[in-house]
C-alpha cells in the first residue's frame, strides 16, 4: 500500500502541474511533508516512534501514538482492542527502559510524574511504579526480562507485523484501487508478450522442420522422375474436405464445358449420403486431370493430344455417373428422398424416447405447495418483468443456458436449494422476520403485535411467545448477548426482552411527541443501539403506508445503563427515520428516512459525516456492502441503487424493481377484499461473501447476482413456495449451507436451505 500510496502521489503532482494548480501542489507537498501517517510505510512510522524515545520525547510519543489510535486503531473491531493495548503499554514500557539505560533518571520521574492518573488504575503497571527506587532493575527477577535485547527486538518486529498487517487489510479509495489495475494490467501485457514471443519461436521451428522435410520428399521424387508442377487444385486435393473437392470438382467440370453451369456445385448443400455420385465425377475428373499432367514429358501437348484426353475425361465421366446410377437402383449406396427422410424420423423419434426415459437433472426446480415456482429474470427482461411473469407463470427449472438457446450447455448455479420448509404459527401477516447474530434463533414479528421466538435446527420448535397489549412497529437483535431482544412499540417504549429468561428486562420510554418506534440497530460492540422516533400519524393502522414525511428523531442509548446518551441532529429538519444499519464494527452509521436522503453519522464524534437525496420518496432500507466501500438502498421509487461512501451522492449502479420487491404491499381476497402493508421490515439481505442478495417478490424470494455493471441485478435462482406476497426477508450464512427466511403477508414463513457450489 504504501508504494501505491507514493505512485498515486506522484499521479496527483503531475496533474496539478499540468492543470497550473500551484497553491495546491504547494499545499499537497507540505501536506505530504508534515502527514503522521507517512505515506503508510510501516518503516517510516517505527522510525518516528523510536525517534521520540531516543530523543525522550514523552509529549511526541504520547501524541503521535494518539494520532495512530484515532486514524488506524479505532476502527479496528473489538478483539483487537487488546492487542492495542499490550502494545501501547510495551511501548512505554521500551521508553522507560531506554531512560534508565541511558542513565537519564529526570526523565523516568518525570514519565512516572506525567503519566500517574493514567496508569496507577492499571494492573500491569503496579509494580513498576518502584523502578525509580530500584538501583540495579536490570538484575532484578521482575525486570531484567525488559532489559534484555530479545525483549526489544520482539517487540519491535511483533510491532512492525502489526501495522504491515493493518495498512494492507485497510479499505482503500478508488484512486489507489486503479493504481493497482494499472500494475496487474502491465504485468498481463508482459506475460502476454512472453507469450506471443515463445508462440513465434515455436512456429519458426516448426516451419523449418516442415521444409526440411518437404525438401527430402522432393529431391527422393527428383532421383527417379522429371518433377513437374501440378495445378493448385491437384497438390491439395488430399487435404480438401467432402465439399471442397466438390466445389473443385464442378469448376473443373464448368471451366472444360466452355462455363456452362454445373449442378455438381449444388452437392456442397446437399446432405452426405446423396454426395456420392458427386464423389465419384470428382474422382474420375481429379484422376484424369492427374493422369493427364503426369504422363506427358512435355508442358505444352499438341492440340490433339488434348482433344483425345478430354475425350477421354468425358467417356470416363459417363462411366462414373452410370455406376453411380446403377448401385443407386440396386439399393446399395444411395438411398431415395423419401426414404431418407424416413429414416431422419425414425432417428429423431428415437432420440427422443431415449432423452424422456432419462431422470431428470439436479438443476431441475422442485416443484413446492402450489406447484408453481417463479422463474428469475434472464438478461433480456429486468427484475420487474420477471416478478410480473413469475405470478402468472411458473417454471420448474432456473438454470440459465449459456449464449442464450441453441448452444446446449448449462452455467453452474451458485446455489443449490436442498429444502424448503414452513413455520405456521402466525395468523396474520408478517412485519419482522430476524436471525440472531449466532443462527441459532429467530424472531418473527406480526401485524397482531404478537411474537415467536423459534428454532429451525434440527427440527422447527417455538421457544417463547410474546403478546403485546400495543403494537409493535419494529424488532432487533442485539449483539452482545445474542439471547435479548429489542422491541419497539406504537406507544414511544422500547423493552428489552431476555428470550432464555422469557421476560422483561427492562423497558425504556422516548417522548410522548415522537411515540412511533419505526427501526432499531444495536451497534456490533452491544455496547448502545440507535432508536428512531417518528410523530403519530391520523390513521391507526401500522401497517398501512405513509401519506406525507412526518418529524421525527434519532437517539443513542447505552444497552448498560439503560440511559439515553444524546440526539443525532437531522438537517435539514427533523424527520422520521425508516431504516438504520451499522458497519462491521461500529464506527459508522447509515440512515434512510422519509424524505428520502441517506446519512451517514461517523460514531467516533456522532456527527453527520454525509448526506444526499437518494430517492424520489421515502428510503425503505439501506446496508453497508460486504467491502464498506458502498451503501445499497432501496426506495419508495422501486429503485435498487449502490452509492460510493467516498464520494458524496454518486451512483455506481441502480436497477428498477417491481412493487412486489419494494412496496407498498397489497393481497386481495374474495368479495374486493384487499389489504395494504408498507415495508417495515428488510426488503433485502446478502450472503456471506456479499456477493448474492435476496429479496421480496409476488409469491417467494429471489435471489440475484450484484453484477457492478448494467443491469445491476443477474436473476440467479427463484425460490418460490408463498401463496402471498412476501414483506420481508432475511439470510443467514453458516460454511457453506445457508438459510433464507422469507415471510408473508398470509403468516406463513418458508425456511429454504441452500447449498453454495464453490467454483
Amino acid at each position: 500500500m504504501a508504494t501505491a500510496a507514493e505512485r498515486t502521489d506522484a499521479y496527483v503532482r503531475e496533474y496539478l502541474v499540468y492543470r497550473g494548480f500551484t497553491s495546491a501542489l504547494k499545499q499537497l507537498e507540505n501536506d505530504a511533508r508534515n502527514g503522521k501517517d507517512r505515506a503508510f510505510r510501516v518503516d517510516k512510522v517505527i522510525d518516528q516512534l523510536l525517534h521520540s524515545v531516543q530523543s525522550f520525547d514523552l509529549t511526541g510519543l504520547r501524541e503521535y501514538w494518539s494520532y495512530l489510535d484515532r486514524r488506524l486503531f479505532s476502527r479496528l473491531e473489538d478483539v483487537y482492542k487488546s492487542t492495542v493495548n499490550k502494545l501501547r503499554t510495551s511501548l512505554y514500557r521500551y521508553y522507560l527502559v531506554n531512560t534508565i539505560q541511558k542513565g537519564n533518571s529526570e526523565k523516568t520521574a518525570e514519565f512516572f510524574h506525567k503519566m500517574a492518573a493514567e496508569l496507577q488504575g492499571q494492573a500491569e503497571w503496579r509494580d513498576w511504579f518502584v523502578l525509580p527506587f530500584i538501583s540495579a532493575p536490570e538484575l532484578n527477577p521482575s525486570f531484567s526480562a525488559y532489559f534484555s535485547r530479545q525483549w526489544a527486538d520482539t517487540f519491535l518486529v511483533s510491532l512492525h507485523n502489526f501495522l504491515s498487517v493493518l495498512f494492507q487489510c485497510m479499505p482503500q479509495p478508488a484512486l489507489l484501487s486503479f493504481d493497482t489495475e494499472v500494475q496487474r494490467t502491465t504485468a498481463l501485457m508482459e506475460e502476454n508478450e512472453q507469450l506471443r514471443q515463445l508462440l513465434f519461436a515455436l512456429q519458426g521451428a516448426s516451419r523449418d522442420q516442415r521444409g526440411g522435410e518437404e525438401g527430402e520428399h522432393e529431391e527422393e521424387a527428383g532421383r527417379g522422375s522429371v518433377h513437374h508442377k501440378l495445378p493448385a487444385y491437384v497438390q491439395n486435393m488430399d487435404r480438401l474436405g467432402d465439399s471442397e473437392l466438390d466445389l473443385v470438382s464442378s469448376q473443373r467440370v464448368s471451366g472444360s464445358a466452355g462455363g456452362a453451369p454445373s449442378r455438381n456445385f449444388f452437392s456442397t448443400l446437399l446432405p452426405q449420403a446423396r454426395r456420392t455420385p458427386a464423389k465419384a465425377i470428382a474422382t474420375a475428373t481429379a484422376a484424369t486431370a492427374t493422369t493427364g499432367t503426369s504422363s506427358s514429358p512435355s508442358r505444352k501437348e499438341p492440340l490433339t493430344n488434348q482433344a483425345g484426353k478430354s475425350k477421354e475425361t468425358a467417356a470416363l465421366v459417363k462411366e462414373a455417373a452410370k455406376s453411380s446410377s446403377n448401385q443407386a437402383s440396386s439399393g446399395e449406396t444411395v438411398a431415395l428422398p423419401t426414404h431418407h427422410r424416413h429414416k431422419r424420423h425414425q432417428d429423431h423419434e428415437k432420440e427422443r424416447k431415449e432423452l424422456f426415459s432419462k431422470p431428470p437433472t439436479q438443476t431441475a426446480e422442485r416443484k413446492v405447495e402450489a406447484g408453481e415456482a417463479e422463474a428469475p429474470p434472464t438478461a433480456s427482461e429486468g427484475p420487474g418483468d420477471a416478478f410480473d411473469s413469475a405470478s402468472s407463470g411458473s417454471s420448474s427449472n432456473h438454470t440459465r443456458s449459456v449464449g442464450g438457446g441453441g448452444g446446449g450447455g448449462e452455467e453452474e448455479q451458485p446455489f443449490i436449494k436442498l429444502s424448503q420448509e414452513e413455520y405456521g404459527e402466525h395468523h396474520s401477516s408478517i412485519m419482522h422476520c430476524r436471525v440472531d447474530c449466532s443462527g441459532r434463533r429467530v424472531a418473527s414479528l406480526d401485524v397482531d403485535g404478537v411474537i415467536k421466538v423459534w428454532s429451525f435446527n434440527p427440527v422447527l420448535q417455538t421457544k417463547a411467545t410474546i403478546m403485546s397489549k400495543s403494537a409493535l412497529l419494529s424488532l432487533e437483535w442485539a449483539a452482545k448477548p445474542d439471547r435479548l431482544l429489542l422491541l419497539g412499540s406504537g406507544v414511544g417504549t422500547v423493552r428489552l426482552y431476555d428470550t432464555d429468561a422469557k421476560k422483561n428486562l427492562y423497558e425504556m420510554s422516548m417522548d410522548e411527541s415522537y411515540p412511533r418506534i419505526l427501526s432499531l440497530a444495536c451497534s456490533p460492540s452491544g455496547s448502545s443501539f440507535v432508536c428512531s422516533a417518528a410523530a403519530a400519524r391520523p390513521d391507526t393502522l401500522p401497517s398501512a403506508p405513509e401519506t406525507q414525511s412526518p418529524a421525527g428523531q434519532l437517539l443513542l442509548w447505552d444497552t448498560k445503563t439503560v440511559k439515553q446518551q444524546l440526539q443525532f441532529c437531522l438537517e435539514p429538519e427533523p424527520v422520521a427515520i425508516n431504516c438504520t444499519a451499522f458497519n462491521h464494527n461500529g464506527n459508522l452509521l447509515v440512515t434512510g428516512a422519509a424524505d428520502g436522503v441517506i446519512r451517514l453519522f461517523d460514531m467516533q464524534c456522532y456527527q453527520s459525516a454525509m448526506s444526499w437525496t437518494a430517492h424520489d420518496g421515502e428510503v425503505h432500507a439501506v446496508e453497508f456492502s460486504r467491502d464498506e466501500n458502498a451503501v445499497f438502498s432501496v426506495g419508495q421509487d422501486g429503485k435498487f441503487i449502490q452509492w460510493n461512501i467516498h464520494r458524496c451522492g454518486i451512483k455506481q449502479s441502480e436497477q428498477a424493481l417491481s412493487q412486489h420487491a419494494t412496496g407498498p404491499f397489497v393481497m386481495s381476497g374474495y368479495s374486493g377484499y384487499k389489504q395494504v402493508q408498507a415495508p417495515r421490515g428488510r426488503l433485502f439481505a446478502f450472503d456471506s461473501e456479499g456477493k448474492h442478495i435476496l429479496t421480496c417478490s409476488g409469491n417467494g424470494g429471489v435471489i440475484y447476482r450484484l453484477t457492478n455493471s448494467e443491469p445491476a441485478l443477474e436473476g440467479v435462482l427463484a425460490l418460490g413456495g408463498h401463496k402471498a406476497p412476501v414483506v420481508t426477508v432475511d439470510w443467514s450464512s453458516a460454511v457453506d449451507c445457508g438459510t433464507c427466511l422469507t415471510a408473508s403477508m398470509d403468516g406463513k414463513i418458508k425456511l429454504s436451505t441452500l447449498l453454495a457450489q464453490k467454483p
